[in-house]
């Protein structure tokens, strides 16, 4: 059996993206599973670029159990944040630049999450706002 995962795409917008994660574990985990996949994302409207990576602006989450990594995705994956278990929280970095992705040999822009600890029945709601690059 695999946990009970799901995303739902809320806005994909010219310059924002909007998405909501839920995974219900069975035990098993996730391990760098691609949650934002920057070439599935709409086309700049004024210039038809493609969308080829993403600055993440808020993090809303809620974790019961086990906690979750968010990566950028790379040759070497780059931590962009923890979410600690049993946690709740609103993590907002709109006020500067955002989170950038920083990641250099083999960057996609992905974002990718891995659970830590993650037993029976836990838990992860999050939600992600991030702000669109194309070219």
């Amino acid at each position: 059996m695999a946990d009970a995962v799901a995303t739902q795409t809320i806005q994909d917008g010219a310059k924002t993206a909007i998405f909501r994660f839920t995974n219900v574990s069975d035990g098993s985990g996730e391990a760098a599973v691609k949650k934002i996949d920057v070439s599935a994302l709409s086309a700049d409207p004024m210039t038809n670029a493609s969308c080829t990576g993403v600055t993440i602006q808020k993090i809303y989450y809620s974790t019961i159990g086990m906690g979750v990594k968010i990566f950028f995705d790379a040759d070497t994956d780059v931590l962009v944040w923890q979410l600690n278990a049993d946690w709740s929280d609103t993590l907002d970095f709109s006020d500067f630049t955002g989170i950038p992705n920083n990641s250099g040999s083999g960057k996609t822009g992905d974002i990718m999450f891995t659970t830590v600890g993650a037993s029976n029945t836990d838990v992860y709601n999050i939600l992600i706002q991030v702000s669109k690059s194309y070219g």
